[in-house]
């Protein structure tokens, strides 16, 4: 008999592996590969097995684009992995957390080291990650072919957790979705998705991009990558194209995006070509939209932004310390939310630098605002909001990425030691942040087992927020100047410009 843990699942047996006192399971299939006929198809369900399947390793990297793009072989890449505390996996009806990895959705995989979640399944949690499709495979709009092909995976993951999860020890009422970037815009749009409806019922949402795009937007994006590769944008023909070429392209596509001329928009400022798009059929409507106006139903929610978004970017693009005033003024015209909208950045920043200014609007319209809005319109759908800032600023590299994006992540999962984490907080983090790890995983705890992650809610009246620091404390929300710039003003999704216009596609 093997000493190995196995479980029975819907498709069939699966066998893992121990990991100390844990049950690892890895490369679960949860829809069948998306390849020859399958794809860009909705995602299909898996064919079941017999005899037992053996999961000690993690499934195939969809194909990625973008300057940190990775690839593997196999084309099994609709799979997930599932981490659990149950000494003996059966009924043990432990609350489950589902990662949904970022990556700007054109990158990321759950065999991530920074999303190991050791730490989150000694903490009593079931955890499960999932691959998904990303970049063209997942998000270019193409003609014969569902839209949000990424989305629709995810909720077929969610499917596969409702069906099978009890059987790792898991309690399907008691789901927690939780992703951060991209996984954290992903969980955004599952909120107003009726698919989605009954799969999950927290959400915890980290750095929730205002990345989305028109129709129109993805169909001139669809067509210029379609030509690249000499196809038409539709899904018979770009079949016939390889899947790592096609990203490639994609990836090549990104990169020349800053210096394109035409009406791409604000998209052109943001170095990556494919998004979700708004199709009106598998995503129809605005997240803040749809709850705001009642067309979703709210439910309890823990989101949350870093203080320095934008400073990751400028780091990782070579630029800090070299914007110019013409690059602030461009990036205040484009993404300010208000035709006046430049000139309320520098009333209420009067002695910042044209750096800072442009951090400052990019760091507002792509996470911090958008997360923000999502916190107040679930609120306003009837469900609970709780929101935080991370003010603890990175320590390694002498402090030059601040509070920036991702910091949150090694922090959430108690993974300090993985590269990312060291290359944040180098090989001995400090106590203070050992501490902010330990809260907010706490959080994460917490609020998956109990919807409360341990500090109020936030409403309209107190505007209450959980600022992680040195000296955590609960106060009225830390970025009030920029709430009051935003505050009768959703995100928006990217459109077309017209020739000649500058500002008017940012201004919605």
């Amino acid at each position: 008999m093997s000493e190995q843990p196995r479980v029975r699942t819907a498709e069939g047996l699966v066998e893992g592996c121990r990991r100390g006192e844990h049950a690892v399971f890895r490369g679960i299939p949860y829809a069948r590969p998306p390849v020859g006929p399958l794809r860009f198809r909705a995602p299909a369900p898996v064919e079941g097995w017999s005899g037992v399947r053996r999961a000690t390793e993690f499934g195939p990297v969809a194909p990625q684009s973008g300057p940190t793009a990775e690839s593997s072989a196999g084309n099994d890449w609709l799979t997930l992995d599932v981490s659990t505390p149950a000494a003996a996996p059966g009924a043990a009806g432990l609350p489950v957390l589902v990662w949904i990895h970022g990556g700007a959705y054109i990158a990321g995989s759950s065999s991530d080291p920074m999303y190991d979640p050791a730490a989150l399944t000694g903490a009593g949690l079931v955890v499960v990650s999932i691959n998904y499709r990303v970049a063209a495979e997942g998000f270019l709009l193409i003609e014969g072919a569902p839209a949000n092909r990424g989305f629709l995976d995810q909720i077929a993951a969610l499917e596969w957790v409702r069906r099978n999860i009890a059987a790792f020890g898991g309690d399907p009422e008691r789901v927690t979705v939780a992703g951060q970037s991209a996984g954290a815009g992903s969980i955004a749009a599952l909120l107003t998705m009726e698919r989605a409806r009954g799969l999950f019922r927290r959400a915890i949402a980290h750095s929730v991009p205002g990345t989305l795009c028109t129709r129109a937007l993805a169909e001139e994006v669809a067509a210029e990558l379609a030509g690249r590769v000499g196809a038409t944008p539709d899904a018979e023909a770009l079949s016939g194209i390889d899947p790592l070429r096609l990203a490639d392209e994609l990836t090549a596509l990104g990169a020349g995006l800053s210096g394109r001329r035409g009406g791409w928009g604000r998209l052109s400022r943001t170095g990556v070509a494919v998004c979700p798009v708004l199709d009106g059929a598998v995503f129809t409507e605005t997240p803040w939209k749809a709850l705001g106006e009642g067309r979703a139903e709210g439910i309890e929610l823990l989101v949350g932004h870093t203080r320095d978004e934008f400073r990751l970017f400028s780091v990782m693009m070579g630029r800090r310390g070299t914007f110019t005033e013409e690059e602030a003024r461009t990036a205040l015209d484009l993404f300010a939310p208000t035709p006046d909208g430049a000139h309320a950045y520098r009333a209420a920043h009067p002695g910042a630098t044209a750096e800072e200014l442009l951090e400052l609007v990019y760091s507002d319209a792509l996470f911090r605002m958008p997360s923000l809005r999502l916190a107040q319109a679930n609120q306003a759908a009837g469900g609970s909001s709780y929101l935080f800032e991370l003010r603890l600023p990175a320590s390694a590299s002498g402090g030059i990425l601040g509070a920036c994006h991702s910091l949150d992540v090694p922090l959430a999962f108690g993974t300090l030691d993985s590269p990312v984490g060291r290359n944040l907080f180098g090989d001995r983090p400090t106590p203070e942040v050992s501490a902010v790890s330990r809260e907010l995983r706490q959080s994460w705890v917490r609020f998956a087992t109990t919807g409360d992650p341990g500090w109020p809610a936030h409403r309209p009246e107190h505007r209450l927020t959980r600022v992680l620091d040195v000296e955590s404390t609960t106060s009225p929300y830390p970025e009030e100047a920029s709430r009051r710039i935003w505050e009768r003003h959703e995100p928006t999704p990217f459109d077309l410009m017209e020739p000649g216009r500058v500002v008017a596609e940012a201004k919605g």
